[in-house]
Order: C-alpha cells, then sequence, then structure tokens
C-alpha cells in the first residue's frame, strides 16, 4: 500500500467514478483503475461494488476511506512541517468552518492574514459543527472554527480553544406577534413557534441551551421547520414561519431593513472556538492565522 494508491483510492470514491477521479489526478484510466485494484488484491476483500456503468463504496470501502484519509493528512502534515522546516515561504492552509463563522466572522480577518503572508494560500470548506470536528479528525482540514457551548465540542481526537465571542439575538418576522413586546415569558416562549438550524448546528445547540437558561425545556417546544444554512432560517422567519435565535451578525442586515425585529430578551453570549487535531503538530501558517484572529 501506497500514498498514491490511497490517492486514487480516496479520488475514486469521492467521485465514484473511476475515469473522472483519473482526470482529476492527471492520470490514465488504466493507472486508477489498477491502484484500486492492488489495493483489493492487498487486503483480500472488495473496496467497491460494481453496478453496471457505476461504482459505490463497499463497507470495507466506508471504513478503509476514514483511514485514507486520515493518512493522507497526516502525510500532508508531515510535508507542511519539513517545509516550514526547510524555511519554505509558500504553504497552503486548508480550513473547515461553521457557515456563521466562515460567512460573517472570517473573510475579513482573512484579508488581513493575506497581506501579512501573501505565500501562504487559504482554503475555506464550510459545514455545521459536526462536519468541522469529522474533517479534522479525517486530515480534510488543518483548523476548523466552530460556535459553541463548549461541551457540544467534546471529542477524544480534538483540541479546542476560544478565540473570540458573538451576541445572540432572538428575532421574529415585522408582523408577528410578538413584535414590539418588551418581554416575553418561559410559557409565551413555550407556545411559540420556532425555526431552527439543523441537528449537528452549534447555533442550534445554543439556542437549546439559551431556552434551557430562560426555563424553556427544548422537548416541550414547537419546532416547525429545521434548514440546513442560515440564509434559509431568515427567509422562513422573515416569511412568517416562526421566531428563531442567530447570531446578531447574521441578522443585522434584516434587522436595519425592518424585516425582522429584535425581540429585547436577554441570551447569553456564546463563543468561536478554533480546534485542531490533538496529535498533530501545528504548522507555523495555522499559528499565525489564530494570532491573527487574536488581533483583529
Amino acid at each position: 500500500m501506497t500514498l498514491e494508491q490511497l490517492r486514487i483510492f480516496v479520488a475514486v470514491a469521492e467521485r465514484e467514478h473511476v475515469t473522472r477521479a483519473a482526470e482529476a489526478l492527471n492520470l490514465t484510466q488504466s493507472a486508477a483503475s489498477g491502484a484500486v485494484a492492488a489495493l483489493e488484491r492487498e487486503f483480500a476483500t472488495k473496496l467497491f461494488h460494481r453496478i453496471g456503468r457505476g461504482i459505490a463504496l463497499t463497507d470495507a470501502g466506508h471504513l478503509f476511506l476514514g483511514e485514507a484519509r486520515a493518512i493522507l493528512g497526516r502525510a500532508e502534515a508531515a510535508t507542511a512541517a519539513m517545509r516550514e522546516v526547510s524555511g519554505l515561504a509558500r504553504g497552503h492552509l486548508a480550513i473547515k468552518a461553521s457557515q456563521t463563522i466562515a460567512n460573517h466572522f472570517l473573510p475579513l480577518r482573512l484579508v488581513a492574514f493575506r497581506r501579512a503572508y501573501p505565500g501562504i494560500s487559504l482554503a475555506v470548506s464550510i459545514g455545521n459543527s459536526a462536519d468541522v470536528a469529522q474533517a479534522i479528525t479525517e486530515g480534510q482540514a488543518e483548523i476548523g472554527f466552530v460556535e459553541g457551548p463548549g461541551d457540544t465540542l467534546v471529542h477524544p481526537h480534538i483540541a479546542a480553544e476560544p478565540i473570540a465571542h458573538d451576541r445572540l439575538v432572538m428575532v421574529v418576522a415585522a408582523d408577528h406577534p410578538w413584535a414590539g413586546r418588551k418581554d416575553l415569558t418561559a410559557l409565551d416562549l413555550a407556545c411559540g413557534t420556532w425555526v431552527l438550524r439543523e441537528d449537528g448546528s452549534g447555533t442550534r445547540a445554543v439556542f437549546i441551551e439559551a431556552m434551557a437558561a430562560l426555563g424553556v425545556a427544548y422537548a416541550a417546544l414547537d419546532i416547525a421547520i429545521e434548514l440546513p444554512a442560515n440564509g434559509s432560517v431568515l427567509t422562513a422567519v422573515i416569511g412568517g414561519a416562526g421566531s428563531t435565535i442567530l447570531s446578531e451578525l447574521v441578522c443585522a442586515d434584516a434587522i436595519a431593513a425592518g424585516k425582522l425585529i429584535e425581540i429585547p430578551i436577554e441570551l447569553p453570549r456564546r463563543t468561536y472556538f478554533a480546534v485542531q487535531h490533538q496529535d498533530r503538530t501545528r504548522t507555523r501558517a495555522a499559528a499565525a492565522l489564530l494570532a491573527t484572529l487574536r488581533q483583529t
């Protein structure tokens, strides 16, 4: 088993297509097929189902994919570390961040980082907190950013550190019955209709914690719609689907435009966390990024 075979296997698995994987890696189709066949011979097990012209991972293939990604991640980390030791001025930093952080907190700070370190390229992908944790453990990203409560980040291989704080707001449409109310009781909240992010979202976890602090059990709430993006939640709330709790950064424009009304209720501040694999050496690029974020 070689790193090149693992790279080919991961490319084929992600695309579920040998030819497209070979094109992406600038290889011949026979070379890609041969690498997969060599792995299957070595382990005496099938990694893919062949279904007509298509392929799909077997159970063994799914298991091997996670391990292969982790191995490739470690190899890339080792390469990055040695390049830094040798004084290479250029590099690449893969980042995975939750929607709120990626869309509202990071962009201008990444611009500041690039001004200071123009030789380091940055690639940011977006997912919920669970996706970020998976990307870190499987080596798809060196550093991740999520919002918490901190207990959502408990993981045997992830180390988390706070980098910033965020204010949450409860919002409703301008014609919602709560608009203009000066206060809401726990009974009001329990009887309301809510629009939430999906399970696994840090925003949802903070919402549950905030409701508990206000004396409202999550199980008692009427959750009308669950959506996978902040923008979708805002659109549904503006359309009258119910109320929600989101970052002030996410809601600011809609509040300023009068499309949303903030309910004057005290909510806990939440923390943004940087997360990395606890067993991997932090590169200088990652350390410099964290230093930039703390200064801005």
